[in-house]
This record gives C-alpha cells, structure tokens and sequence, in this order.
C-alpha cells in the first residue's frame, strides 16, 4: 500500500464538496457515490474506471464523505424524487438502498451565496444566508468556515471543491484580475462585486490549498489572479464545461472530416431541454456563456471557420433528457456537397454525474503526487479546457494517457 503523509491508503479519508449540490449533476454525483459503496454500481459511465488507471492509487468509493452548498431548500429525497417523477430515472430500489447515506450527506450541506451569480440565479436562491454577503470577502470568509468545518468533523485528509451549480452569465474581467496583489484589495469593498459566485468559491477552496474543479461555463478560476493564489498555495485546478453530450460528440465528429480532407461548410446544432439547468439558460445572459463554450469546438479543430450556429432552448417537458439535432454540410471530391446529421439524447445529469466522480478522484491524486495549478492532462473532460487550446477528443486523451503512464513510470 502507498502512503499519504502518515496515512496508508485503506485508511485514508477525503470530501468532496459539491457547490450547487442539490441540483441535477450533484445528486446523481452523490447517488452514484453512494450505490458504488453499496456495490450497486459497476463503474460503467466512469472514465477512471478503464484499465488505464489501474496503477495509480486513486480514491476507493468507501473513502469518500459528500458535502456542498445549495441556494434552495431542499434535500437529496427530494430531488431523487422529483428525478424519478419527471424524467423516469433512478431504480427506486437502488434509490432508497441509498438513502440512509445520502442523508448523512445532506446533513453537510450549507447555504451558498448568489452573490454577483446573476438575476435568475439569485431568484432560485430560497435561503435568506443565500443573499446575505455585502463583500466578495465576507461571502469567501463564510464559504471557508463551512470548508474547514466538514473537514474538521470528518477527519478528511484532503477535500475536493467540484463547481456543479447553474451557469452564470459572462463575467467581465479587467486588470484587477491580473494579480493577487491588484485583486486581494478590493475583495473587502462593497459595490459591484469583483468576482461572480463561482469565482468566490475557487478563491476559498484555492486559499485553502484545496483542489477545486469547474463543471461549469461559469468564470471559476480562470483569471490569472486566481490562477496565481493556486500556485502560491500549492493547489490544483481543472475546468471548465463538462463536455457530456453534443459537444462531446463534435470533437469526436469533426476530426473525421479534417483526417479525411472533407471541407465543412456549416455546422448547426440545436439543443432542447427541460431541468433546472435549462430553465437559467433561457435568460440570453446566462445563455451567453454556455454557447460561447460549445460554439469554438469544431473551428479549432479543422483549422478554419465554417459557419456555424448552436441553439438552446429550454423545452420544461423533457426536464433532464437533453436532445440534439446537428446537421453538418460539408464538401467532398470534385465539389460535390453532402450532409450528416444526426440526433443525440441523454440524461444530461446520467452522463455528467459520473465525470464529477472522475475528476474528483484524478485532482485528489494529483495533489497529492505534488502537482499544482492547472491540470491541463484533464481536457478531455471539458468544453473549454483551461490551458489547452486542442479541442479534438482524441488529441485531449492521449494527454490524460501520457499523464498517467507517465506516472506509472511507463
């Protein structure tokens, strides 16, 4: 057995803390957690569980303690529920097998802050404490009490911060994000806050020298100021946008027509869906940021700009089941003009829940092999990957594989 610090791994203990935990993606993060430690999951859906990571000395399922903030009043019974209700999801058997662990769980879980996350995020939030911080610094301050505090009482030797919340609109960034020294200043002023939501969270887990993970299109630590706390404290970062369907699917896609010198003239995808998710994302602010993810994919990886158009539009009926129809013009030998299209459908939180578990797993491992900043080797999980600009799928893995054989000693 290796060894972490005075501890082995059997008896290592380690948190993952979920902000927006309640929602789609961070239930079925937390259920999924839970079968694996009832042996009700097989690992299917997760990447960490190929062959290709069976060397290193990731986190054991039983290791792992769950915690998070949340803007509404609710309780993992209650979304498990409602999940079951309208998108016909979750074995009731498996669900309520489950439980018991899952309200330990809830129990951990604290009001978040709305604080500069947008209009349609701050009229979700149910919780007075949501909309209580006056400065970016008392919401940090308050955030990393509720950090220290879960880790204290479980005794964990590390925790992991995994941003799964709605997606804020663009954020606006300028020279006070250049540097900790332009930026730590003005965190304890009152106004228009310096830093959006999720930024506030990267700040308090990335202060702490914890791990944080962006899921979201949202700002997150992508600023160099940010980014520079993360190597001063010696902590790791991922994001941003879970790439979980039609995108995934484009870099899978549009490497084929480079390879095989076929020109795309246009490319068009329009997405429907119903959650939670889907219901900020009808506000053309908070839109903005999710297309400006899924609209890069396919110009980055052929090497020129056809034209292009990504469409979102939240339908309420199909609730989690998000569907995609793509349609792709493209030119062949002697000018000849042809199309591909094709219809994509998924459990949008199914296909992400998983991936949280994953980078949960590979983030914790990393720091603790001593890496820090950015975790470029992780691409292949996101729309917008920080610090890579390679979009093609494969591309991106073959760094996760270098990464991890690498680490072998192969």
């Amino acid at each position: 057995m290796s060894n972490t610090g005075n501890k082995t791994t059997s008896d290592r203990r380690v948190g993952l803390w979920l902000v927006g935990a309640l929602g789609g993606v961070g239930t079925t993060a937390a259920l999924g957690l839970a079968a694996w430690q009832r042996g009700r999951c097989d690992g299917t859906g997760l990447v960490t569980q190929l062959p290709l990571f069976a060397g290193l000395d990731l986190d054991r399922p039983d290791q792992f303690v769950v915690g998070g903030h949340d803007i509404r009043r609710s309780s993992y019974r209650q979304s498990i529920r409602d999940f079951q209700q309208r998108s016909n999801v979750f074995e009731p058997a498996l669900a309520e097998e489950c439980l018991p662990i899952l309200e330990r769980w809830g129990d951990n879980i604290r009001p978040g802050t709305v604080l500069q996350a947008g209009e349609t995020i701050a009229r979700l939030a149910e919780i007075p404490e949501a909309h209580a911080a006056r400065t970016p610094w008392a919401a940090i301050e308050r955030i990393q009490t509720d950090l220290r505090d879960f880790r204290q009482r479980h005794r964990l030797d590390q925790v992991v911060v995994v941003n799964v919340a709605s997606t804020e609109p663009p954020f606006e960034t300028g020279e006070v994000h250049e540097s900790l020294a332009t930026l730590r200043p003005a965190l304890d002023r009152s106004g228009p806050a310096v830093l959006p939501a999720s930024s506030l969270y990267a700040w308090a887990a990335l202060d702490l020298g914890w791990p944080y993970i962006n899921f979201t299109p949202s700002l997150g630590a992508s600023v160099p100021a940010l980014l520079e706390l993360a190597q001063e404290r010696r902590a790791v970062v991922a994001g941003k946008d879970g790439k979980t369907g039609e995108t995934l699917l484009k870099s899978v896609l549009a490497p084929m027509f480079a390879l095989r010198n076929l020109r795309i003239l246009s490319w068009v995808g329009h997405n429907i869906f119903g959650n939670r998710d889907g219901l900020v994302l009808d506000d053309p602010r908070n839109k903005a940021s999710k297309i400006r993810t899924k609209d890069e994919v396919v110009a980055q990886i052929v090497g020129y700009r056809p034209q292009t158009h990504v469409s979102i539009e939240y339908i309420e009926s199909l609730d989690d089941w998000k569907t995609a129809w793509d349609f792709i013009h493209f030119q062949g030998f002697l000018g000849v003009k042809m199309s591909m299209q094709f219809i994509w459908q998924g459990c949008d939180s199914v296909l992400a829940g998983p991936l949280v578990l994953d980078l949960a797993r590979l983030a914790l491992w990393s720091q603790r092999r001593g890496d820090s900043g950015i975790l470029r080797h992780l691409a292949c999980f996101f729309k917008s990957p920080m610090g890579v600009r390679e979009h093609d799928f494969f591309v991106q893995f073959r760094l996760l594989e270098e990464y991890v054989r690498s680490a072998c000693g192969g």
